[in-house]
């Protein structure tokens, strides 16, 4: 029997969402579905949540949109970006019937716009308005299925796994989430930059040690400044991204989860230069750590580097109105220039 994971909790007897997500659990059943989660009350953690994905058939998110729905819609997306075997076939639907996703398809919607997401969202994030578009949509998706997300290999996916001790000298290390993708020189220089000024600092560099794009520049500049460099990926997208040259630290993992997880375990502050996708789950598991005031984020600082582009957009205006509705004051700082970047964690590293 096939089996279809619903996102989303129901608030009590008076949630607004709750006879929509009563009529989807009726329409599931009746069309022959299994459901996962259908009270709400499953917790994903990095953990597991490649298990759900592997055990699940399909995907349906519902109204009522939080962070952590919003981390796992993306978390799906990305991994039909990164060609991740196991969501291959696996419809994904958000029901918005509230316009709570609004926000969230805004920022997609802006990093189209500033290059750093290059397939069309709305083909592989399938939005409806009603219980029955969800039902009609699963029924049709057989026939149509997923585009090509474009991406190519690149190298084999073999890399070993090496660890070399942050320096005792070291005042902490850094995690820079950032597009492996963006190849505009701007923002390639200021990544580059960035992991020079961590290493005169000494300061480490952690990344998810892919050698293109800015992820490829951040790591470069660090390690040609004599800097201790550090990441972790997993063998499917090391075929996409490569792995770059000179880490002093690659911890290989199985999934982009634990991969996160390592990252952030091995990390004492983090900023999110201009990305897309990926950065914007990266940053949600973040922010979704600090809510639950998990130890793996206990007072470290997240800078979000909201730099202009040639055209004088910021490049992460959308994700910050996003953000500032659901977050608390003080669990990010943005910086607009890049000179505004070390000094902020320098500040939030001392009281760490």
């Amino acid at each position: 029997m096939a089996k279809v994971r619903l996102s989303g909790t129901v608030l009590g007897a008076d949630d607004p969402n709750r006879t929509s997500r009563a009529r989807l659990l009726y329409l599931l059943f009746a069309g022959g579905w299994d459901i996962y989660n259908s009270n709400g009350d499953q917790r994903v953690t990095l953990s597991n949540i490649e298990k759900k994905i592997i055990e699940s058939d399909a995907f349906v998110f519902t109204p009522g949109a939080t962070l952590e729905d919003m981390f796992k819609a993306i978390s799906i997306f990305v991994g039909f970006q990164t060609l991740d075997r196991n969501l291959a076939g696996k419809p994904t639907i958000i029901l918005n019937e509230d316009a709570s996703w609004n926000p969230f398809f805004a920022v997609l919607t802006h990093l189209q716009k500033m290059g750093t997401v290059l397939q069309d969202f709305e083909k592989y994030l399938l939005e409806v308005h009603s219980p029955e578009a969800v039902i009609d949509t699963l029924r049709d998706f057989s026939s149509g299925g997923f585009p090509d997300a474009g991406r190519e290999k690149i190298e084999a996916s073999e890399s070993v796994a090496r660890e070399i001790p942050l320096p005792d000298e070291y005042g902490g290390s850094v995690c820079i989430f950032c597009s492996a993708s963006l190849e505009d020189p701007n923002y390639l220089t200021d990544g580059e930059a960035l992991g020079c000024i961590l290493a005169e600092n000494k300061i480490g560099c952690v990344s998810g040690a892919g050698r293109s794009g800015i992820m490829g520049a951040v790591v470069k500049g660090s390690v040609d400044a004599g800097g201790w460099a550090a990441g972790s990926n997993v063998p499917h997208i090391i075929e996409l991204e490569g792995v770059p040259d000179g880490l002093s630290c690659f911890w290989l993992r199985p999934d982009i989860y634990t991969r996160m997880e390592v990252m952030i375990e091995n990390s004492d502050a983090f900023v999110i230069f201009p990305g897309g996708a990926g950065t914007v789950q990266e940053l949600l598991a973040l922010m979704i750590f600090k809510h639950q005031k998990n130890s793996l984020m206990a007072d470290k600082p997240v800078i979000i580097f909201n730099r202009k582009n040639h055209a004088g957009l910021n490049f992460w205006d959308p994700l910050i109105d996003l953000l500032s509705d659901m977050c608390q004051p003080g669990d990010f700082l943005v910086a607009n220039q890049l000179d505004d970047i070390l000094p902020a964690l320098q500040s939030g590293m001392k009281r760490h």
